[in-house]
């Protein structure tokens, strides 16, 4: 259980994570050595050398059976419609189990194998990436629901499969007598919320590679049964684009509203998060070529979404639903189009279980952070001896300090949120952060100085080095003290200050009830102020 979820467990209805699309890459490894596939052309199909006449004919013998499944499964073909989902929804309304309500030809990008070499001499087939006509077939699957297979037509039928597991927990509940209400792609309610969030967590690697295998050795009638299991020329699966989901079922719609309002508000922190860079915990060279951003987006669409991205991969933090019968969903969706974005991950199906782990890990920093964000809370006697000096044997360090501007910057770059969604980072990875935040060069603070700051936070226990190794991790405490801090002085010393120094004149303009909430309460304690300095008459001459 989570901080966040504990702390507003009162409010929420229901807890449940899973994956959401998963996204499959479908090839034959032994076909992308060329060798090879001359090879089974050989042995298998009597054919050497292989020339483009061979290669064409076999895509054509594939769109001459597709023409025919066409006329005996019924389902009509299709040109590409654009919104393909939206578009399709009305074919899988009365569909049946394991039934292929229509086909999709779009012309897309696809490897296939060609040959090289001119008629009658020596040839040999090179893989290439080509645009070509590709068969998307939407299934309605026994298991899995609605979902598609993408065929490409060219050998060696490369595919694709998208899968998305709400379905496949909802067909596994069902079966299992167990009530469950689905709307906008997530779950509302349920008979039986611990079996919901047992029947997600049983989704194996086995269960993907099934129903792939299913239906591409039922759209691919190339290879023979033989072929597939003694000869290798069976597909095997790769993560193309995995999304987990973390979702909070609140009882009242107006409680998620003002929480989420907060949430988005406490994200603020180095000014809007439109502009704010954040890393995810990997150092960035100058080679990186991907955004490092977090934005606030889709405003006028009535559903703000906290987007944060690195490389390849996604974080989001968003509210979905709000019906009567409920209060609507909080979601928070990490999804990845290159799963080792996140080191130690591969990107075979067989990886699963690792896939699930780090990103259930992920989701749950989020939470927790979202928590420490909100509220942290320190005694005094615990800020007092913060500021002593620690001995560590005959070593003395200084004690922390909280009007240090070093001490600031190295804070901040300790609670960007690619720290607490990796665990771990080097000083490296710490040191640009805290450059940017100085507003100096390298020569003016060098990464020694940066190793004795944070010495100081080791020697309280708020970092801790790992063992045999030069990564560091940020504790629980130390996350929330570096919090407590921060606030004090980017969210109430500096605003206040700014407002009372430098006020903007285009927020004059502005009548207060069309300011934002957190501006509202910036205005009130300036007032209070206000009245405090002149009722103890300290007000300064006009």
């Amino acid at each position: 259980m989570n901080a966040f979820y504990e702390h507003h467990q009162n409010s929420i209805a229901m807890h449940y994570a899973c994956f959401d699309r998963i996204l499959l890459d479908a090839r034959i490894p032994a076909f992308m050595d060329s060798a090879r596939a001359m090879g089974f052309f050989s042995q298998r199909r009597g054919l050497f050398p292989v020339h483009k006449n061979h290669l064409v004919k076999i895509s054509a013998d594939y769109e001459k059976w597709v023409r025919e499944q066409i006329q005996s499964e019924r389902c009509p073909l299709l040109e590409d419609p654009g919104d393909r989902d939206r578009f399709m929804e009305p074919y899988f309304a009365s569909a049946q189990p394991d039934q292929i309500v229509a086909i999709i030809k779009a012309r897309e990008p696809g490897r296939i194998l060609t040959a090289v070499g001119l008629q009658g001499k020596s040839t040999h087939l090179e893989s290439k990436l080509r645009w070509v006509n590709q068969y998307n077939y939407y299934i309605h699957d026994r298991d899995f629901g609605p979902m598609f297979v993408r065929i490409c037509p060219y050998f060696p039928f490369s595919a694709r499969l998208c899968l998305n597991q709400h379905d496949w927990i909802a067909n596994r509940l069902r079966r299992q007598g167990i009530a469950v209400e689905q709307r906008d792609n997530s779950f509302v309610a349920c008979a039986d919320p611990a079996a919901l969030q047992a029947v997600a967590n049983a989704l194996t690697a086995q269960d993907l590679m099934a129903v792939g295998r299913k239906w591409i050795d039922r759209l691919v009638p190339f290879f023979t049964a033989e072929e597939r299991d003694r000869l290798g020329c069976e597909h095997r699966f790769f993560f193309k684009q995995v999304e987990y989901c973390d979702n909070l079922i609140f009882h009242d719609r107006a409680v998620l509203d003002a929480l989420h309002d907060r949430l988005l508000d406490s994200n603020r922190r180095l000014g809007s998060p439109e502009q704010v860079a954040v890393i995810f915990g990997h150092r960035v060279t100058r080679q990186h070529g991907g955004r490092l951003q977090t934005t606030l987006q889709d405003r006028h669409l009535g559903q703000t979404v906290l987007r944060a991205m690195y490389k390849h991969s996604i974080l989001k933090n968003y509210v979905r639903g709000g019906h009567t019968e409920f209060g609507g969903v909080d979601r928070v969706e990490v999804g990845s189009n290159d799963v080792t974005d996140f080191g130690g991950l591969l990107k075979g199906v067989e990886n699963l279980p690792a896939v699930r782990e780090r990103f259930a890990q992920i989701t749950a920093n989020c939470r927790n952070a979202q928590q420490d964000i909100r509220e942290s809370f320190l005694d005094r006697g615990e800020l007092h001896r913060l500021r002593q000096p620690t001995r560590i044997g005959n070593q003395r360090i200084p004690g922390l300090k909280l009007d240090n501007p070093r001490q600031l910057a190295l804070m901040h770059a300790l609670v960007a949120l690619s720290h607490v969604l990796a665990g771990t980072f080097t000083t490296a990875d710490l040191y640009p952060r805290v450059l940017q935040m100085l507003g100096r060069r390298p020569d003016q603070y060098k990464l020694n100085a940066l190793r004795y700051d944070l010495s100081k936070l080791r020697a309280k226990g708020l970092v801790e080095k790992l063992p045999h190794s030069r990564r560091y991790e940020l504790t629980g405490p130390g996350y929330r003290l570096c919090i407590v801090y921060l606030k004090l002085f980017e969210k109430l010393y500096a605003p206040l200050t700014a407002g009372v120094i430098h006020p903007c004149s285009d927020d004059g303009l502005l009548p207060l009830h069309r300011t934002t909430a957190l501006d509202q309460l910036y205005l009130a304690v300036k007032q209070a102020l206000d009245n405090l300095v002149h009722a103890i008459g300290i007000e300064v001459a006009a």
